[in-house]
Formats: C-alpha cells, sequence, structure tokens
C-alpha cells in the first residue's frame, strides 16, 4: 500500500496547484503506476475546456512511450460519465492498459456522476477500489475530500467555498503601523497570496477600499498565466465605491461587483461558476460575516510579540469540513521555488 499512498499523495499535491485555475470545473489529479508500484506519470485537469486529469495522464504517458505499462491509476476524484466539453474519464480508462482504478471521492454532481459503476461494468470491466471503503486510507480520502472541497460546495450547496484571511497584531488589532501595509512575516505573506492564487473570487467591503485602496493582486508567487478575470465583490450598501479604483482594478485583471446585500453574494458567484471565495475585509464585515456564518474556514493570522524571525507568526485555521486552504498549507508545492 505505500506505493498506492504514494501516489495519491502526488496526485493531490499536483492537483492543489490547480485551484483558482479551473473553475467551475473541481481540481483532480490522476497518478498511473505500472505494475511494481512506481509513478510512470501524473496528470491534472489543467483548466476549463482542457482535458481531464485522467486523459492528460494517458496521454503524457503514450507520449513517453510509457502507456502499455500501466497498470493502476489513483484519481482524487470519481472519472466523469459524461460528454461535456471533454468525451468521458470512464471510458478513457476502460480502453487502457490500467486494470485498477482507485478513486478518493464520488462525484457530488449528477451530470457527471456514474463513472465507478461504469468502469466495472463487464465485459472489459476494471476493479475499481474507492478509498472511502478502506479505513487504512482514511487520511487519504479526507484529502480527496479537502481537494474536492470547492466544486462540492458550489455544486451541493448552491454557494462556493468561502475563506476568511484575518491578520492580527500583538495587540490584536488589524491595523498596520502607520506607512506599512502590513505587519505579518513573509511566510505568511506568501501563504495569503497563495490563497488569492487559488481562489476564484475576493469578496471585501467598501470601507476596506476608501481606507486602503487595496490591490488584491497575486504577488510574492506567481499566478496561474492566462486566467480568466478575477471576480472582485465590493460590499456597498450606498454607492461609495470610487470609479476611479473600480477602472484601476478592472485594468489589473479583476471583474469588479457590487453587492448591497451580503447574504446574497454567495449565490451570486456559485451562478458565475466560482468553486472557491476568500473574504479579505476589515472588522465591520468580517463581524457580518461571522454573525451570518457565511465562512467555511476562517484563518487567522496572529503577529507574535518579540518575535522578528520569517516564521514567527501564529496560524490557526477554524473549519467547519475538511477544508482546501489546509492542503494549501501543508502542499510542499513549487510555488515559492
Amino acid at each position: 500500500m505505500t506505493a498506492i499512498r504514494h501516489g495519491f499523495h502526488s496526485a493531490i499535491a499536483q492537483a492543489v496547484d490547480t485551484f483558482g485555475a479551473t473553475a467551475p470545473n473541481p481540481s483532480v489529479g490522476c497518478a498511473l503506476l505500472d505494475a511494481g508500484g512506481r509513478i510512470l506519470t501524473v496528470g491534472v485537469h489543467p483548466r476549463v475546456g482542457q482535458p481531464h486529469a485522467e486523459a492528460m495522464a494517458l496521454a503524457q504517458a503514450r507520449a513517453a512511450g510509457v502507456l502499455d505499462q500501466a497498470r493502476v491509476a489513483l484519481v482524487t476524484l470519481e472519472p466523469c460519465n459524461h460528454t461535456g466539453r471533454t468525451p468521458p474519464c470512464s471510458e478513457a480508462l476502460r480502453n487502457s492498459p490500467v486494470r485498477e482504478i482507485w478513486i478518493g471521492a464520488a462525484d457530488p454532481n449528477p451530470q457527471a456522476a456514474g463513472g465507478a459503476t461504469r468502469l466495472r461494468e463487464m465485459p472489459g470491466g476494471k476493479r475499481v477500489v474507492m478509498l472511502a471503503d478502506r479505513s487504512d486510507m482514511a487520511d487519504l480520502a479526507r484529502d480527496c475530500r479537502a481537494l474536492l472541497a470547492p466544486f462540492a460546495s458550489r455544486v451541493v450547496r448552491h454557494r462556493p467555498w468561502i475563506s476568511v484571511k484575518q491578520a492580527l497584531d500583538e495587540q490584536g488589532s488589524m491595523v498596520p503601523p502607520p506607512g506599512q501595509k502590513t505587519f505579518t512575516s513573509p511566510d505568511s505573506l506568501t501563504l495569503a497570496h497563495r490563497l488569492r492564487r487559488a481562489t476564484d473570487a475576493i469578496i471585501t467591503g467598501v470601507g476596506t477600499v476608501l481606507a486602503d485602496r487595496p490591490r488584491f493582486t497575486v504577488r510574492h508567487v506567481a499566478d496561474h498565466e492566462g486566467r480568466s478575470p478575477r471576480l472582485l465583490v465590493v460590499c456597498d450598501r450606498h454607492g461609495r465605491l470610487p470609479a476611479d479604483w473600480v477602472s484601476e482594478m478592472t485594468e489589473a485583471g479583476f471583474e469588479v461587483l457590487t453587492s448591497s446585500d451580503l447574504l446574497s453574494v454567495p449565490a451570486m458567484l456559485a451562478e458565475r461558476g466560482v468553486n472557491w471565495a476568500m473574504i479579505e475585509a476589515g472588522p465591520a464585515l468580517l463581524a457580518s460575516v461571522a454573525e451570518a456564518g457565511l465562512w467555511d474556514d476562517w484563518l487567522t493570522i496572529h503577529k507574535t510579540a518579540g518575535h522578528k524571525t520569517a516564521d514567527s507568526d501564529r496560524i490557526d485555521l477554524k473549519s467547519r469540513d475538511e477544508s482546501p486552504l489546509r492542503l494549501l498549507r501543508e502542499n510542499a508545492c513549487s510555488l515559492e521555488s
């Protein structure tokens, strides 16, 4: 089982890097192993309209001349069983040399579900193993659910997964010292920008815009190349949003929307295909978010008094379910290299 674990870890880690690029599709990874458990290739779904992870893995193995050696496929999400922008992945796997498919999580989308059943169908059926049926793989099943959480939230609850990011200084204040934009460590800044990169939309309040004129761009890590404009929702009940700031943000690659009703924002974003949204705002809006229970996970960065090292901040993560932000924190990806 060591090879299965290693393969799933590789598939999950590479899929985490695609957070923020695939919406309205999920982030998915697929590892192909040979008979000895060696990883032949790992494929991911890079963005909407491009091949799914299983098709990418099979194509990569074919290009490398090792497809005939593929015996096991490890997929973080149940292979799709419908024809959309791309053909069904269940058929691609049935028509491959793969004999055994391990599935990390069932597909919550009724339009695409049924891949596991199709893969088992005789003649030509494959052996299918669901991680949910393996108690010794419970940790991997949780990771696959965390990877799927943003997509599942939109499909099942009709609202995106919503993460709050909040930074507090030694006195519990969110206000940076005069002349500074932040007071957190370089490591904390990198994490915050990885979260921005991973999300499809940002929610803020007009008070934050008026006070700070924030940019909300992805820095410290590279953003996804060629991604569609990230949505930026400003909660503004009295029409105070400066038009010149909106123009600046549009030029910076955002689609700026306004809302006079915080409670309507999640459904509005889901209708636009947003899987994961983050909230970067001041105390007033965060208090409203907390009171309404609109958050799914809440990241708090605490500046620790008397420490100046890069990793001195204390980071707390509260989550209502398996958190994709946990994977983002744990994933040893290549973004910072």
